[in-house]
């Protein structure tokens, strides 16, 4: 057994040198796995979930210049690329039901994708009220030959990782849609019959509003544990909107039901804000800024499981609903946000 060094040898320079230097090479080593998205602990899983932080991720509304376009336009104004660009799509045969359209295949071949896939075929001209597919008629697979394998195949084929999130905002859609036991028996179903097809890349979104008077009625839509994979809710802070008289922070709007879908529906799936936003107040010009600047913080230390924020860069009906960055501040506020190393996570692309 060879005996320990004596302290004058640890004390000698060239000694700590090579101590330091062996140390400084491995903090490299270190550093050098933490960024590297490949088998690194910060590489989302196969379910699309960053270990580290979470997604950056937005609406944004394609107008005439087309679904890429405007995406690109959009982080442009906001200095960064993306994480996750949302779009929305109905349950028709026509071009709103087509899934993975050319534009989304673009914005996906460096970005993720979440497609919002409801059961309605829209009426673009606003001369007819859209129409009603039904849960029950989904559950049953009426409309599986006609729209849900197609679509399916699309999915399949793409290859890529896709969220997919089915009605989102269902609490918001019964009874017109159907009850939750018929929510529920539809959703599984469309889970199914991807998986009878060797859909293997769909990965499933459950998405409420939040909205609190809904608690019992969210509960009674959960699919189960075995059939979602991510967990979203859409809450925003609608000063103004919708005839709210109060104005709340960005933890206000989203702490109670972050912690009501954590107590009530699962204790580990990952949460994704789904939507958010906040309307402006216009005797406080800066006051969206400052809402979206709080963002990072509030993510981090108060909701540890949310692992994608989706902002909502549109306008929702009524008097003083716009919830749209257009606005100077408010723009300045979100891409101050998005800067924030939490919100920049290896992609697996």
């Amino acid at each position: 057994m060879s005996r320990p060094p004596t302290r004058a040898l640890l004390q000698s320079p060239r000694v700590l040198a090579g101590v330091v230097a062996l140390l400084l090479l491995l903090s490299l080593l270190l550093a050098q796995t933490l960024r590297d998205g490949n088998g690194s602990s910060c590489a989302a899983s196969r379910l699309l979930v960053p270990p580290c932080g979470a997604w950056w991720g937005a609406y944004v509304p394609p107008g005439s210049q087309g679904e890429a376009a405007a995406v690109r336009s959009f982080e442009q104004k906001i200095g960064r690329r993306l994480d996750l660009v949302y779009t929305y799509h109905d349950m028709g045969t026509g071009t709103d039901g087509q899934l993975l359209t050319a534009d989304e295949q673009s914005l996906g071949a460096s970005r993720m994708l979440m497609l919002s896939w409801e059961s309605d075929v829209w009426d673009d001209t606003g001369q007819t009220p859209n129409q009603h597919l039904g849960w029950a008629k989904i559950a049953a697979g009426d409309y599986d030959a006609t729209v849900v394998d197609p679509q399916a195949e699309r999915i399949k084929a793409y290859g890529r990782p896709v969220l997919l999130a089915f009605d989102q905002e269902m609490d918001a859609r019964t009874p017109a849609d159907g009850t939750p036991a018929q929510f529920v028996a539809a959703y599984r179903h469309l889970h199914d019959r991807f998986q009878q097809l060797g859909v293997t890349n769909a990965i499933w979104v459950w998405t409420v509003t939040g909205y609190p008077p809904h608690q019992a009625l969210m509960k009674a839509l959960y699919p189960g544990d075995s059939y979602v994979d991510w967990i979203g809710y859409d809450q925003y802070n609608y000063y103004r909107c919708k005839s709210v008289p109060t104005w709340e922070s960005f933890a206000q709007t989203q702490l109670p039901s972050y912690t009501w879908l954590r107590t009530n529906i699962s204790a580990t799936k990952p949460l994704m804000l789904a939507e958010y936003g906040t309307a402006a107040d216009p005797a406080r010009p800066g006051a969206q800024q400052q809402w979206y600047q709080q963002v990072p913080q509030v993510v981090r230390q108060q909701l540890p499981g949310v692992r994608a924020v989706v902002q909502w860069d549109s306008s929702v009906p009524g008097p003083d609903c716009d919830l749209s960055l257009d606005r100077a501040p408010a723009l300045a506020g979100f891409a101050a946000a998005g800067q924030d190393p939490y919100f920049h996570q290896p992609l697996l692309h």
